[in-house]
C-alpha cells in the first residue's frame, strides 16, 4: 500500500542578527580594486614632498593614503557595478586574488625600499643627517595600523548608514529610501562628530591652552625696569601678559647687547604687549596697549612696529630682533593677543577674532600716529608671521591710507588663505614663478626668499614698502586646495631652490602630503619650511625700512650672530614655536 508522504517545507534561513552583521562587515575581505588603488596611493605617499618626515608622521600619512586609496577603489568598483558594466567571471576569482596580492606586495616592498632614498633627498637639501634603515620598518607597521583603524571606522559608519536606510525603507519606496536614508545617516554621523566628539575636544583644548597661557615659569620674575610691561609702573600687570607675552617682553635685548654691534649710542628697545586677560574685547585690549605704548615713550622712537602675533600670541624672535639691532635699539613694538589656541586651530575655529584684534590695534595706533607732526613721529611698520601675517593684512584698507600711508610692512610665511597675498601673487608679472613673484615695477610690493628679491636693488620704492618673505618649502604658504586634481603651480619649472626636483604630483596623494607638510613645517631646520631665519628677516627689513647706515660687513656679522643664537635656542628642549 502506497502512503503519500507530504514533503517537508524548506527551512528558510533567518536573517543575521546585528552582531553577526557587524562582525561580517568589519571582517570582510578587502576588495581587489581597493587593494590595488590603496597600494598605488601608499607608494606615492612615500615619495618626496616639501619637508622631511619623521617616522611617525610618515606612518600616519601613508596609513591615511592607504585608507583613502582603498575607499576610492571600492567606490570605483561599486560605480562599475552600478553602471552594469560586465565584470570578470567568478571562475578565476581565486587566481585573480593571488595575482593582486602578489603584485601589491611587490609594489609596496619596492616603494618602502626606495622611501629611504626619497626621504634623504629632502634631508640632504636641508642639511640634515640621513634617515636610518629602521625607519622603513616603523613606517610599514605604523601605516598598516592607521589604515586598518580608518577602514574599520569607515565600515562602522557605513553600517550605521545602511541601518538608517533600512529603517526608512519600511515607510517609503526603496529608491527614495536609499537616497533619503543615506543623506540622513551621513548628517547624523556628522552631527554627532561635531556636536559631541568635536565639542568635547574643543573644550579640552581650550582649557588646556588657557591653563598653559596662565603659567608663569618660576625663573621669570616680573621686570623691574619702568619702561617694561608688567613692571610696578606698568598699566599691564605681569600675570595679564600671558605666557607668550611674558616671554616676548622678558627677551628684549639690553642696550649693552645692541651696543656690541651698533656702537655706544645704542638704546634698549621698547616692547609693549597686551594679553587676553587685559580686556574683555579686542577694542579694550587695543586701547590699553596704546596707553601703555604712550606711557613708555614708544612714539618718541625712530620706528614703531605693529606686530600681529600667531594664534597663541607668540611673536617670532627672529622677526623682531633684527630690526631692533638695525635701528640701534631706537625702536618700539606693540602686540595684542587674540587667542590661546595654536594658529591652525585658531584659523579653523575662530577665523575672525585675529583680524578684528589687528584692526582694533591698527586703528588705535595709526589714529594717534597721524595726529603727530610728520617730522617728529616715528616711522610706522607692520609685521606678522603666518596667521599674524594674514591678520596684519586685514588690519587696514588701502583707501584709508591714501592721504597718509604708513611706511611699510614685513610679512613672513603668509598662509595660503591670506587674501591680499593671494591676489598680489595671482596678478604677478608674466613669466615670474609663483614662489618668487614680481609685481609691477617693484615700487609697492616685493617678494623675497632665502636668496633675496629678484627686483634690482636700485629700483626705487614708492611711499609705502610691502615685503613678503616666503620659502618655497613652506607648505603653510603654498598648500594648494586644488591639488586634489591639479598639479600645484609650485611644482612647475623652475622649482624653488629648497624644493626637491624629485617631488612629483599625484592626484589626491600630493594634496595629502602637503597637508601633512603644513603640520611639519615648524619642525624644519631654520631657513626652510616655516622656520624663518634672522638673517633673511634682516634682508627683508633692510628692504622695507631703507636703512643704509650699516656696512655690508656689519650686516653680515649681525646676521651670523643672530642666526647662530637662534639655532641654539631652537635646539634647546622645550623651545616652543607656533606657526
Amino acid at each position: 500500500m502506497r502512503q503519500d508522504v507530504a514533503a517537508a517545507p524548506a527551512k528558510v534561513p533567518s536573517p543575521p542578527g546585528p552582531l553577526a552583521r557587524l562582525r561580517r562587515t568589519l571582517l570582510a575581505a578587502p576588495a581587489n580594486t581597493g587593494l590595488v588603488v590603496a597600494t598605488l596611493f601608499f607608494a606615492a605617499s612615500l615619495t618626496p614632498s616639501l619637508t622631511p618626515r619623521i617616522t611617525l608622521a610618515q606612518a600616519v600619512l601613508s596609513g591615511l593614503c592607504l585608507a583613502a586609496g582603498y575607499g576610492l577603489g571600492v567606490l570605483l568598483r561599486w560605480l562599475w557595478g552600478y553602471l552594469e558594466v560586465p565584470a570578470a567571471g567568478h571562475a578565476s576569482a581565486s587566481r585573480r586574488r593571488r595575482i593582486v596580492l602578489a603584485a601589491c606586495a611587490v609594489l609596496a616592498a619596492v616603494a618602502l625600499w626606495r622611501s629611504q632614498h626619497w626621504e634623504n633627498i629632502v634631508r640632504a637639501l636641508m642639511g640634515l643627517e640621513p634617515a636610518g634603515p629602521a625607519r622603513i620598518v616603523g613606517v610599514a607597521a605604523g601605516a598598516i595600523v592607521v589604515a586598518v583603524l580608518v577602514v574599520v571606522v569607515g565600515r562602522m559608519a557605513l553600517l550605521a548608514v545602511r541601518a538608517i536606510v533600512g529603517l526608512v525603507e519600511l515607510r517609503v519606496p526603496r529608491r527614495i529610501a536609499r537616497v533619503a536614508g543615506a543623506i540622513g545617516g551621513v548628517m547624523l554621523l556628522v552631527g554627532l562628530a561635531n556636536g559631541v566628539v568635536f565639542a568635547a575636544l574643543l573644550d579640552m583644548l581650550d582649557a588646556s591652552y588657557r591653563q598653559a597661557d596662565a603659567l608663569i615659569p618660576p625663573d621669570m620674575p616680573p621686570p623691574t625696569a619702568a619702561d617694561s610691561p608688567g613692571s610696578a609702573q606698568s598699566l599691564v600687570a605681569w600675570d595679564q601678559l600671558g605666557r607668550m607675552g611674558r616671554r616676548y617682553v622678558d627677551a628684549r635685548p639690553t642696550a649693552a647687547d645692541i651696543a656690541a654691534f651698533a656702537g655706544p649710542s645704542a638704546k634698549a628697545p621698547l616692547r609693549v604687549y597686551a594679553g587676553l586677560p587685559t580686556g574683555h574685547t579686542p577694542e579694550a585690549r587695543a586701547k590699553l596697549a596704546l596707553e601703555e605704548l604712550k606711557r613708555v615713550g614708544g612714539f618718541e622712537r625712530k620706528a614703531l612696529i605693529l606686530i600681529t602675533p600667531t594664534g597663541t600670541g607668540w611673536v617670532d624672535p627672529s622677526g623682531i630682533d633684527g630690526i631692533e639691532y638695525l635701528y640701534r635699539g631706537d625702536v618700539a613694538s606693540v602686540a595684542v593677543q587674540y587667542s590661546y589656541l595654536s594658529s591652525p586651530l585658531t584659523l579653523f575655529l575662530d577665523p575672525d577674532t585675529g583680524g578684528v584684534t589687528a584692526r582694533a590695534l591698527f586703528r588705535e595706533v595709526y589714529g594717534h600716529w597721524r595726529t603727530l607732526p610728520r617730522e617728529r613721529r616715528p616711522k610706522l611698520f607692520l609685521h606678522g608671521l603666518s596667521l599674524g601675517a594674514l591678520n596684519s593684512e586685514r588690519s587696514f584698507e588701502l583707501f584709508e591710507l591714501l592721504g597718509d600711508p604708513f611706511d611699510g610692512a614685513v610679512w613672513s610665511g603668509p598662509p595660503f588663505a591670506a587674501a591680499r597675498w593671494a591676489s598680489l601673487t595671482a596678478a604677478r608679472n608674466p613669466g615670474t614663478p609663483v614662489w618668487l613673484p614680481q609685481f609691477g615695477d617693484g615700487a609697492f610690493v616685493r617678494f623675497m626668499n632665502q636668496d633675496g628679491s629678484p627686483t634690482p636693488a636700485e629700483t626705487p620704492w614708492g611711499p609705502m614698502r610691502l615685503v613678503y618673505l616666503q620659502y618655497g618649502s613652506d607648505a603653510v604658504t603654498f598648500f594648494d586646495r586644488n591639488g586634489f586634481f591639479r598639479e600645484p603651480e609650485l611644482l612647475h619649472r623652475p622649482r624653488p631652490p629648497d624644493v626637491s626636483p624629485a617631488m612629483r604630483w599625484y592626484p589626491v596623494v600630493t594634496m595629502m602630503q602637503m597637508a601633512m607638510d603644513t603640520s611639519l613645517s615648524m619642525s624644519a631646520p631654520m631657513g626652510f619650511g616655516h622656520v624663518y631665519a634672522p638673517s633673511h628677516y634682516i634682508d627683508a627689513w633692510l628692504e622695507a625700512t631703507g636703512i643704509d647706515d650699516w656696512s655690508p660687513a656689519e650686516v653680515e656679522r649681525l646676521q651670523r650672530f643672530l642666526d647662530e643664537r637662534r639655532a641654539q635656542e631652537l635646539s634647546k628642549t622645550g623651545e616652543e614655536v607656533d606657526g
